[in-house]
């Protein structure tokens, strides 16, 4: 049977890939950033799932805003890097997961969540970006393969928290009904507090941010009861891509045992949050 035996929450900012493509990772500007993910990507490297679900959101770079679904997933069997303007990072493309895919596809329909299907996707950084974060030096290919799952967080209206997190629950449902006997990793991207434009350009709401971070562990249900005007709000009009963290969380058991969180201010006009989660092993009581 196949079970969920981590999940990981990290911020996609596009400048962190910037950094390590260009070898800027030890500049001063960005030293605390990158040592804080490494006791994540100690353990993660110790604890490799045979597949990933990776949950985040396109830029305009894979699908065109004319048209942007809710919700969508991947179902290929390779994922190219898109240009988004500079030329494709120096990363691999990405090796697809068709029979999970397929299989979290049909059972999220039967369970209320209609999906937009992607046959053939370009990832940009909000795909590549997490999967740095997590393996820095991948060479030829990535630990495992990964099933994208998009969200809608770029125009209104945006999927809610609850709706999220419900969504999250479903995909639990659905990867404890799978037969194969695979372990699976789970990653929710993007935020934490930002706001690129308007009036409050370069907001930051370190108080939030923390209060997010301890909440995705122990009381989830606290932040899927917020509104997206609440989100929007306390975190910016980019913040509100932590609604993503809350998929990743649903996913997982009631309680999680925290194995690392860091937090960064500020990266590229946004705090950057790491928070990597051992599902298999519950918080004491």
């Amino acid at each position: 049977m196949a079970e969920v035996i981590w999940g990981l929450a990290t911020s996609h900012v596009p400048s962190i890939g910037a950094a390590m493509d260009r070898g800027k990772t030890q500049d001063p500007n960005w030293k605390a950033l990158f040592d804080g993910y490494q006791p994540a990507r100690k353990w993660l490297a110790e604890h490799k799932p045979d597949v990933a679900i990776l949950v985040y959101n396109d830029h305009a770079n894979g699908i065109d805003l004319d048209i942007v679904p809710t919700f969508g997933i991947g179902t290929a069997d390779r994922y190219t890097v898109a240009d988004e303007g500079f030329g494709r990072r120096p990363v691999p493309d990405v090796i697809g997961d068709p029979d999970l895919s397929l299989h979290l596809l049909e059972s999220l329909v039967d369970d209320g969540f209609d999906l937009t299907v992607f046959q053939e996707l370009a990832v940009d950084h909000g795909f590549t970006v997490p999967l740095s974060v997590w393996t820095p030096d991948p060479g030829d290919a990535w630990p495992c393969p990964v099933v994208p799952l998009l969200v809608n967080v770029i125009q209104y209206p945006q999927p809610t928290a609850a709706r999220c997190y419900a969504l999250g629950q479903a995909i639990g449902r659905a990867i404890a009904a799978y037969d194969e006997d695979v372990k699976i990793g789970i990653l929710g991207t993007g935020g934490m507090s930002h706001q690129l434009a308007g009036a409050r350009a370069g907001f930051i709401n370190a108080e939030f941010d923390h209060m997010f971070m301890e909440a995705i562990e122990k009381d989830p249900a606290k932040l899927a009861a917020m509104s997206r005007e609440e989100l929007i709000r306390r975190a910016g009009s980019e913040g509100i891509e932590m609604i993503m963290w809350l998929i990743m969380r649903g996913a997982m058991n009631e309680q999680v045992r925290k194995v690392h969180s860091t937090y960064f201010v500020p990266a590229s006009n946004t705090a950057a949050g790491l928070a990597l989660f051992d599902n298999r092993v519950a918080e004491p009581a």
